[in-house]
């Protein structure tokens, strides 16, 4: 009788054990762990209100992008079997952009690494530690490397271009041709878009740790705001 009832005692922890892993997971990420933001694409940063109706007229100069300015990450991830999303994000991007009449000329950016956040502590370790190590690979850069078309000055209507360049990434430098949305918003534009990463290519580790398995690959994306 005694025998018995530690089975049934044994059988119910373990049915428990199984409902919390498969049922715990699933209500923390769909009730209780914040959304991932949207796609910088779709969202993206908010730019400054023009003063006094001002309006870029040309983009004549060197431009460089302000605090508004945005670049992340966007890895799809399994966590005991329920899907979610990891972004990470960053403001930290210095450079600048030399643009005259409808063409820009010349481009160079560099990311902060080591500022990349998301919001779950760990998973910033993983990424700054054993994925991307910033320790040894503090930055990131994109280098234009052919002028850029724009056919005319950009307007609040967005304008699709691309551009050729070169990225570097984990200390791995690769040519990359990225397509580009680029709007105006009065003495300000905004230039988005988003690169597809295969962590490969880039001799970057792939995410997956614990009960966390991620793709191998990812999206890099970015949303700049520029001003003179």
């Amino acid at each position: 009788m005694a025998l018995n009832r530690r089975a049934k005692w044994i059988i119910a922890a373990v049915v428990a054990l199984v409902v919390l892993v498969t049922v715990g997971p699933y209500v923390y990420i769909h009730y209780i762990q914040d959304k991932a933001p949207p796609p910088l694409a779709k969202s993206g940063p908010s730019t400054p209100a023009a003063a006094n109706g001002e309006v870029a007229r040309s983009i004549d100069g060197t431009w460089k992008p302000t605090a508004a300015s945005i670049v992340g990450y966007r890895v799809k991830e399994t966590l005991f079997g329920q899907a979610a999303e990891a972004v990470g994000r960053t403001s930290k991007v210095t450079g600048e952009l030399v643009a005259a009449g409808t063409t820009v000329s010349s481009a160079t950016f560099t990311v902060d690494m080591a500022s990349v956040a998301s919001d779950k502590g760990q998973r910033d370790e993983q990424f700054s530690g054993r994925i991307m190590d910033v320790a040894q690979f503090p930055t990131a850069t994109f280098k234009l490397t052919a002028p850029i078309p724009l056919n005319a000055v950009p307007t609040e209507q967005p304008t699709s271009v691309k551009a050729a360049g070169e990225l570097t990434l984990h200390g791995v430098t690769k040519p990359v041709l990225v397509d580009l949305t680029v709007t105006r918003s009065g003495v300000t534009f905004l230039v988005g878009g988003t690169l597809n990463i295969v962590f490969a290519d880039w001799n970057v580790d792939n995410p997956s740790f614990g009960p966390a398995q991620t793709q191998d690959h990812g999206l890099l994306e970015w949303a700049l705001v520029f001003a003179k």
